[in-house]
């Protein structure tokens, strides 16, 4: 098939060759009857003196051979004619092939990028989803309606025909518990972040089973007159004090791109989790600045997580929405925690930056029900389809490993697996913890 339209070439260029040949003037073509007529002379005189033909007969020679020679000549003409035409047709054929073939390819690498395989597992995956979601629904209707025919049977059995209306429950309030107040009142804490008396601790999130570090939480840690250190809820604000939150938070972001400046440079990069809330997301001045530092250290930004509770980033307004987006674009990321439910729109929370979410691991494995309607097992393999992580914090034993483990949730945190601990000193600038409101500013 490679040579055919060689071929094919070699006998267009034979063709145009005699076209050429045919069109050169009409010297060539009285040439060509010049020799045809003298041809004919030579076989009419053979005829006349050699097989003593009479003068007729031997002219009738020469106006046959005339005859045949031109008739044939003719008919060659006449067939290469129809062969040019062939093998143009056939050109035009091989062409419409070659563009058949080319389409053809750019289909069959089309349906190759479409990765069906890929596809037709995550439908599988969205039906066996949707098929635990059915049966759920239907036990719990089950449930309800076996619940609501009970005293409805009691009561009639007791009353004859009377059916008094029934009588709604009260239905329990949602949590509301409130945030314990701190230990350490707010002057204190603004005088002690005043003399740098502030320091960080960093406590790993592990990945299971190998229980390696995947991240580590930065904890603020208040040093006290008396050398002891104060835990984040003993000192951190739960009303008011937005100006001492802003500081700690913008001394941890500074801290962590220390922490991770330093990393990067021994070649073993980390994540850090930051802690970050609306009172630095919500005041413009302090947007801006974590802004130019993030678009400053774009190298590592996407090792820097900001953590915030699930309450503070459902109140974010428009402008701190816009803040956030921006914030992802320069490669961060989000993190909730204190997550009450699953029940969100996982595909716009990764839009927004959110890469992870945290849940209690006593309560998440003891009633899942009040976090999701899926199968415990499902949620993570869910959530992972949008590049959203699930963390269980608060891992106190190994039986919540183990279940851990089998429902695939491989992310946790927890004092029994590794407690927060101060950071390597060849991690830290010397000056970070003196100089840091400071240089912050600056770098800002």
């Amino acid at each position: 098939m490679a040579l055919l339209p060689l071929w094919v070439r070699c006998y267009e260029n034979r063709a145009e060759s005699r076209r050429i040949r045919r069109g050169a003037g009409s010297p060539v073509q009285a040439l060509v009857y010049s020799f045809i007529a003298l041809a004919a002379a030579a076989m009419g005189a053979l005829a006349y003196f050699a097989l003593a033909f009479t003068p007729a007969n031997a002219v009738l020679v020469v106006v046959v051979v005339v005859c045949f020679v031109i008739v044939e000549r003719q008919l060659r003409q006449r067939a290469e004619r129809r062969l040019e035409q062939a093998i143009q047709e056939l050109s035009r054929l091989l062409a419409t092939d070659a563009q058949a073939g080319a389409v053809l390819g750019q289909r069959i690498n089309a349906l190759t990028d479409l990765k069906l395989g890929q596809r037709i597992d995550m439908l599988e995956a969205d039906i066996s989803v949707l098929g635990t979601v059915i049966r759920q629904v239907a036990e719990a209707v089950a449930e309800v309606e076996e619940r609501v025919d009970r005293p409805a049977k009691r009561n009639a059995s007791a009353m004859g025909d009377y059916m008094p209306a029934p009588v709604p429950e009260p239905v329990a309030p949602k949590f509301t518990a409130m945030p314990s107040q701190p230990v350490i009142p707010l002057p204190i804490l603004r005088q002690a972040v005043a003399d740098h008396r502030l320091t960080f601790h960093i406590q790993p999130v592990v990945r299971l089973p190998q229980r390696r570090p995947a991240g580590y939480d930065l904890l603020p840690r208040l040093t006290l007159e008396n050398g002891d250190l104060a835990e984040e809820a003993d000192f951190m604000p739960v009303r008011g004090g937005e100006d001492v939150v802003r500081d700690i938070e913008g001394t941890a972001l500074f801290e962590a791109i220390a922490i991770a400046r330093r990393s990067r440079a021994t070649g073993q990069p980390v994540t850090l989790y930051i802690p970050f809330s609306l009172a630095s997301l919500g005041d413009s001045s302090t947007a801006e600045q974590v802004l130019a530092t993030l678009d400053a250290n774009r190298a590592i930004a996407p090792g820097l997580i900001f953590l915030m509770s699930e309450s503070q980033w459902n109140a974010m307004s428009g402008p701190e929405r816009t803040v956030a987006e921006t914030m992802a674009r320069k490669g961060a990321g989000f993190s909730l925690t204190d997550v009450r439910s699953l029940r969100v729109d996982a595909a716009d929370l990764a839009a927004m930056g959110v890469r992870s979410l945290r849940v209690n691991a006593n309560r998440f494995i003891a009633n899942p029900e009040a976090y999701t309607d899926f199968h415990l097992s499902d949620i993570a393999s869910y959530l992972s389809r949008f590049d959203i992580a699930l963390i269980a914090i608060g891992v106190s034993g190994e039986r919540e490993i183990i279940e851990l483990l089998d429902n695939e949730i491989l992310l946790v945190k927890g004092d029994h697996l590794a407690p927060a601990g101060p950071i390597r000193p060849d991690l830290v600038l010397e000056s970070a913890r003196t100089t840091a409101p400071k240089l912050r500013r600056a770098e800002l």
